[in-house]
């Protein structure tokens, strides 16, 4: 969990529910353009890179200059899991409750997922919620073609509902949904990650991909868009493809499986949080971690210090934070009646960041606290 999560709200617990001003809190994916090439820094001789921002997380966020029109606001959002990475994004819902609550407008939200990614599970609580008094329902999409179309039936009854976090149902998929506040450059992300990779290998060897959770939007998009990169070059091989479901433990026993498979391996592209961790676990179990390149998403603490000793050659940190953040300022003003236009558009992007060895320590740092 992010340090400021443990100097500000160490006595929350994940799963439970919170309420702002009288706070409830209950406790990481759309496409970029897939001709858009993703660009890499400059290689030091011992082939890591550099040149990046450590800024990869934007903590120092206002609001904007919208005026509520009510003085309480009730919203309900859903995630796919229980995991640290929507931690991060429960941060910056807080943080916006909380300046709403200066301003003397009191922000009430549920924030719940299950133990385990599970399409059926989040349509259960969609409709739970539809039944209840919310102002706005969001949702973080667990699978488009399951989900979307309990999405579309209580829209139809009435509900505003909007889409956060990673994973989007958007027009372009049948869904009526509002708005979409999140990563809308999975696909690049993915691509970008894995060019990283092909330049580390030299642009030739065998990589294995560990996807996440089947159907899940942001994770297939940046396994598509690992597929396209690897296309391009013709000593570039995928040999194994798996989905972890999101579970290090998974990870692990499927990494092991490729080394045991591919005694010559290069690489492995992760796709989520999880799987880096994972992955890096059975490469330094097999001493094959000076063999093995890892590249993988986010700001797992575990991950980061394996990218500090170079176990990890690249990670892709998206701003949770800010995700959190706008999620709630957009549910704010789909709940005052206002449509994707003027005060807000119909996706919010929020960045994604890769960083590299040299900026591990200065991540850490900021994130958790941890000095050399």
């Amino acid at each position: 969990m992010f340090r400021k999560t443990l100097e500000r709200i160490s006595d929350f617990v994940i799963g439970a529910v919170i309420v702002w001003g009288s706070i409830v809190y209950l406790a990481g994916c759309g496409a970029a353009p897939k001709d858009a090439m993703p660009q890499s820094g400059a290689a030091d001789q011992d082939g890591s890179k550099s040149g990046y921002s450590v800024n990869a997380v934007n903590f120092d966020r206002s609001l904007d200059d919208y005026e509520p029109q009510k003085n309480t606001y009730n919203f309900y959002f859903t995630y796919k899991t229980v995991h640290p990475w929507w931690d991060a994004v429960a941060l910056g819902m807080e943080d916006a409750a909380r300046q709403y609550e200066e301003k003397g407008i009191i922000i009430n939200y549920e924030y719940l997922a299950p133990d385990k990614v599970s399409a059926q599970n989040q349509i259960h609580r969609l409709l739970e919620a539809s039944r209840r008094d919310f102002d706005v329902i969001g949702v973080d999409v667990a699978d488009v073609e399951i989900v979307t179309p309990v999405i579309n039936q209580i829209m139809a009854d009435g509900e505003k509902v909007m889409t956060f976090s990673s994973s989007d149902s958007a027009k372009e998929d049948g869904c009526r949904r509002i708005a979409y506040v999140g990563n809308t450059h999975n696909y690049q992300d993915g691509a970008e990650l894995t060019q990283a990779l092909c330049e580390k290998l030299g642009y030739s060897g065998k990589v294995a991909v560990l996807v996440g959770n089947k159907g899940a939007p942001c994770h297939e998009d940046r396994a598509l868009g690992v597929k396209d990169v690897i296309s391009r070059y013709p000593d570039m091989k995928i040999v194994e493809v798996a989905y972890d479901e999101d579970s290090v433990d998974k990870a692990y026993a499927f990494t092991q499986e490729f080394l045991a498979r591919h005694k010559d391996l290069g690489g492995i592209i992760c796709c989520n949080m999880s799987n880096p961790v994972g992955a890096a676990r059975a490469v330094i179990e097999a001493g094959r971690e000076k063999e093995v390149a890892i590249v993988g998403m986010d700001h797992d603490q575990e991950a980061l210090r394996y990218l500090k000793d170079g176990i990890i050659y690249a990670l892709g940190i998206q701003d949770c934070y800010s995700i959190g953040f706008d999620t709630v300022q957009v549910a704010v003003k789909i709940a005052d009646g206002l449509l994707p236009g003027e005060y807000y558009p119909e996706k919010t992007e929020e960045k994604t960041t890769i960083i590299y060895q040299d900026e591990a320590a200065a991540i850490l740092q900021t994130l958790y606290g941890e000095i050399d």
